[in-house]
Parts: structure tokens; sequence; C-alpha cells
């Protein structure tokens, strides 16, 4: 990969023309000459080069029958590896994919994340035992990429929500004990990236991603490309001072956004509805002293359990609310509703859009779309990956 790495013009034109392999699938040498303006004997030439680094292959000749069919090339699947982490609230998905960006396998184990120095042991344990189940060569994976809720700085390596346990970056921390080149990740941009690359992004310029799982945090692509901010720390929503309420959100401020929109904030209340005496299909689980998750209230939500659908919409309906916020500000071709609340479907969907309606300018969200993700829980996975193989490949 150092060809790919030094800043000479070469390797800007070699990183272009990955590129568009990756997204196109393949492309004749005249597609080349033709979109980069660049003539054909200097295109063969590179070409010719990435062929001998192992980079790209010989797709054989496609086109329409008759006439000489060009030769259409493409990146070598073969050439390199990169690894995905998406840790989730009670589980932790791993993922590798080739250099094309095919996922080739994938496996998903229980583990509940802490900020200690034992959970971040049994991670790279973790880590470790996937890399060598997985059957790719050590030396072929060029590097793994890690989702972390909360506050991540991917450019300086640095997590402060988990693992901030020594002066080093945990990039650097984590590569010495995993040996291979590691990057993090939050893992509301990872999920936005997986569905605007993969998903139903479609190529919109401004899309706007909401996570709504245990958190609540969201992603940003504005103009086409994924926003950090300053520090890396844009999309944290969750925590912006909606509710007049005195309720101690997980950032230590009170009346966050999360506190009444999210995972745990839908648990919270349905826990609280039940002890008031309110009657659910969950009533004698309840009262037999048994844990209820916020699976098993999204279970009996589905089975339209009166006192979940209640909760849902007043969810949805404070969330459109804030997504009308959303649209207001940042006028977006689309919102993507994704994470583990999106299973409710039209309990929360339908208040959502009835909030929009109501406290979005007319104006601006008509030209707004609302969809559910299309990856749905593999949107982490999908865009660390896909993340990962962009930063190492400097795409």
């Amino acid at each position: 990969m150092e060809a790919l790495t030094s800043g000479k013009k070469s390797a800007q034109l070699k990183r272009e023309i990955l590129r568009r392999y990756m997204f196109n699938g393949g492309e004749s040498i005249a597609d080349l000459s033709r979109d980069l303006g660049l003539s054909v004997p200097t295109l063969t030439k590179i070409v010719g080069e990435l062929i001998d680094e192992d980079l790209v292959i010989n797709l054989g000749k496609q086109g329409a029958t008759g006439g000489r069919r060009p030769s259409i090339y493409g990146v070598n699947p073969s050439a390199g590896y990169f690894m995905g982490v998406d840790i989730k609230r009670d589980v932790i998905v791993l993922g590798i994919i080739n250099f094309r960006g095919d996922m080739v396998i994938s496996r998903q184990y229980d583990f509940h994340i802490v900020n200690t120095r034992q959970s971040f042991d049994e991670l790279c344990n973790l880590i470790s035992q996937f890399i060598a189940t997985s059957r790719i060569r050590r030396e072929k994976l060029l590097a793994i990429g890690i989702n972390l809720s909360g506050r991540v700085n991917p450019e300086t390596g640095y997590s402060y929500s988990y693992f901030f346990f020594d002066e080093k970056p945990l990039t650097t921390v984590l590569e010495e004990r995993l040996g291979c080149r590691v990057y993090i990740e939050n893992d509301s941009r990872a999920m936005t990236y997986g569905e605007y690359v993969y998903g139903i992004g479609n190529g919109e310029q401004n899309m706007i991603f909401l996570n709504l799982s245990w958190g609540f945090g969201i992603g940003m692509i504005i103009g086409g490309q994924l926003h950090y901010g300053k520090s890396g720390f844009s999309g944290e929503y969750g925590h912006f001072p909606f509710f007049d309420n005195e309720i101690i959100c997980s950032c230590g401020k009170r009346g966050c956004l999360e506190t009444e929109v999210s995972g745990w904030a839908a648990h919270r209340q349905f826990i609280e509805k039940l002890k008031q005496g309110n009657i659910s299909m969950l009533s004698k689980q309840f009262e037999s002293g048994k844990q209820i998750t916020l699976a098993d209230i999204l279970d009996v939500l589905a089975k339209e359990d009166m006192l979940a659908i209640e909760v849902m919409e007043q969810i949805g309906s404070s969330l459109g609310r804030a997504i009308a916020g959303l649209i207001n500000m940042f006028n977006p071709e689309v919102v993507v509703l994704g994470g583990t609340l999106c299973e409710a479907k039209d309990y929360l969907l339908l208040p959502i859009k009835s909030a929009i309606n109501k406290y979005a300018l007319n104006f601006v969200s008509k030209d707004t779309a609302i969809k559910v993700s299309k990856l749905g829980e593999t949107a982490g996975l999908v865009g660390i990956c896909a993340i990962t193989r962009n930063k190492m490949l400097g795409l």
C-alpha cells in the first residue's frame, strides 16, 4: 500500500482510480480517459502499475456484441481486508470486508461494554479471537475500525466516553494490543455513512441519520461529506437541552433530549407507568419481580399492547418536534430513522410525521423525505468497515 500513501501526483491518481473502481464496479481505460481528462497511454501505464501491485485485475472484455469490446478493470477483491467492530449495548458485531467492499464474514457475541480495563481486555480478546478464526491471513488484514458511542475524536484517536485510561490515544493502545492499524469512530456517524453509501442515501447531498437505540445520537451528511465538526464531536443532538425536567441524563446534565427520546427513556417511562398501576401484557412479569427489557417492550408493542403503544406515541411526538427543528435548520433531502426503536414501525413513525407537520416550516419541510433505515441493525458494521477502508487507502 506504500504506492497509495505517498504525496506524489501518481499516487493521488491511483487513489482516484481505485475509488472509481470501488464505487462503480469497474471501468475501461477509455472510460477513465474520458472522465478524468487524461490520455489513454498515461492511464494504461497507471492501471498497469496497479495490476503489478496486485490492487487491480482485468475483469475481462465486456459490452455489446459486435465490434471490438474493451477490457474492463476493477479492484482485486483479495488485495487486502478491512475489519469492522460495532459495539452495541449488550452485543458486539464483528465483520470483515474484502478490498472490493464485500462482507466476507461476520459474527455476533454477547458483550456489555463498561468503562473498565477488564472490559477493554475482553474487547481485545474478542477481536483477536475473531481474527484467528476468520481464515484471513494476518498480513492481509490492513486495518480495524471500531465503533464507540459518545464522544469520539477519530482524528486524534481519543475516546472520552470509554477506555480513557492513559495519556496515549485509544487507537495507539489498541494498535499495540492487536498488532494492526486501528481507527475509532462514533457509532451514529458510522451508521450514517453505512446508510448513505449502501442503504437509502441514494446520492443525496444532505442527509440526517437518527440513531434511536438505547441512547440517541445523529449523524450528518452535508454537501455529500460526513460531517465531523471542529473537534470530531458533531452529532450529540441527544444532549440538546430540550426539556424542562429534572431527569439526569447519562452526560450528567438535566433536561437533555435523550431523557425523553431514546431507548432508555422508553424503558423508564414504561416501568414508571407500570408502577402507577397501568395494565400491560407485561404486568405479571413486572409484579413477579422479573426484569423487563426494552426488547420485551418492543415485543408486546408488536402485539398491540396499549401501554407500549402509549409510550411509543409519546416518544414519537417528542421526537417529531425535535426533527422539525433539524429540518428547519438544515433543510436536508432526507431524514433517516435507524436503531433499535425503529422496530416500533408506524407506532413511532406516525406521531413523528404528525409532529413534523405541526412544528416544521412547510416551505422547508415539503422537500424532506422521512425514511426508515434500509440496513437496520447492520448499518453500523457496514459503515465502520467502509470508513476504515477509505481512511486506510486515503480515499
